[in-house]
């Protein structure tokens, strides 16, 4: 597992090799998310701070276990067309999962 860290702060593990990894946190869909994601009223990237992609320690894998057994695989999911910059072959299509490691605050405008 590997854990994206901006500024220092742990805001999202993935389940998956180091090579996948980056590519997702750093392709232009999921960076412009957490340009506009916000948590504490602050968005999680002011899209200048580095990008840091690193083995994920102890407590973030328990965090990100801990969340998908929680999960109860309900709820709506939308594709969001931005996260298509590679399509994934069929092995590797729901082979990754992403639990942010921040609270994320509530938006009320949805992404068009």
């Amino acid at each position: 597992m590997f854990t994206l860290e901006i500024e220092g702060t742990a805001v999202a593990v993935i389940n998956s090799d180091e090579a996948a990894a980056q590519d997702l946190f750093t392709c232009d869909g999921f960076k412009e998310d957490i340009r506009t994601m916000t948590s504490g009223g602050k968005p999680l990237w002011d899209g200048k701070a580095a990008l840091t992609v690193r083995p994920a320690n102890e407590d973030e894998i328990e965090v990100f276990e801990d969340a998908l057994a929680e999960d109860d695989g309900e709820g709506d999911f939308v594709d969001d067309p931005r996260h298509a910059d590679a399509e994934p072959s069929e092995d590797e299509e729901d082979e990754a999962d992403i639990v942010f490691l921040v609270d994320i605050d509530e938006d009320d405008t949805a992404h068009a």
